[in-house]
């Protein structure tokens, strides 16, 4: 090997870590509710308990994950209420950042955003969810970058990590036909330089399956509920 790494600082290894913890959240490699343990995270990033702890602390800063008690990280459980709210702002966030891309996009952008849904379609077809799911997020994340709106697109990733374990858990657990269908119809919209009809497109991706994904919520969140009243009565 003629090219030698440098080594990671302390705080360049803390942002490999959150990065890497992201992207699983980001997968469905994490559930809902689950608990994250941090030597045995440490253990498979071959790195010490100090980054990990340290990435960790800022998922829970980002509401992508829960601090329950100082040794017990978990995946947020949304209640429906709550998943309502994010969808509905993640429509009109996402809607204008379709509609201000349609007006800002440039060539290369749009040729990035159809290799990512022609991804996601391969993806599909070999019926690997994860890559599918990462797909479709880069796709959505690709799409709030194009708006040229910077906060838009900080806003939208922060509602993204809320729902991204949620989301992947919901598709593998009632596997509905996953389509991206709705994605072709903003690159058309965008290439037309049609703001309206990309946000229009973008509202209709978010709120397709809905119903499926909703009573799913009600079932965690119903679990969740039964699980804490249990463990209130074993205590």
């Amino acid at each position: 090997m003629t090219h030698q790494l440098d080594h990671l600082s302390h705080a360049n290894l803390g942002k490999s870590v959150h990065a890497r913890l992201r992207e699983a959240l980001a997968a469905g490699r994490f559930r809902p509710n689950d608990r994250l343990r941090i030597r045995e995270l440490a253990l498979q990033l071959g790195t010490s308990v100090t980054p990990v702890r340290d990435a960790m602390l800022q998922l829970v800063q980002e509401e992508a994950l829960v601090l329950r008690s100082p040794r017990d990280f978990r995946v947020p459980v949304l209640s429906v209420k709550r998943y309502l709210e994010i969808r509905a702002l993640r429509v009109e966030l996402e809607g204008l950042g379709a509609a201000m891309a349609a007006q800002q996009a440039d060539a290369a952008t749009l040729d990035h955003l159809e290799q990512l849904l022609l991804a996601n379609e391969v993806a599909i077809a070999r019926q690997d969810l994860a890559g599918a799911l990462q797909c479709n997020q880069a796709f959505h994340l690709g799409l709030a970058q194009a708006s040229g709106m910077p906060t838009l697109k900080r806003f939208v990733d922060h509602l993204w990590m809320q729902t991204a374990p949620l989301i992947a858990a919901g598709y593998a657990a009632f596997t509905p036909t996953m389509r991206v269908g709705h994605h072709r119809a903003i690159i058309d919209a965008l290439r037309a330089r049609d703001g309206e009809a990309a946000r229009q497109a973008m509202a209709r991706d978010i709120l397709d399956g809905g119903a499926q994904l909703l009573a799913y919520v009600g079932q965690m969140e119903q679990g969740a509920t039964v699980y804490e009243q249990e463990k209130e009565e074993d205590e």
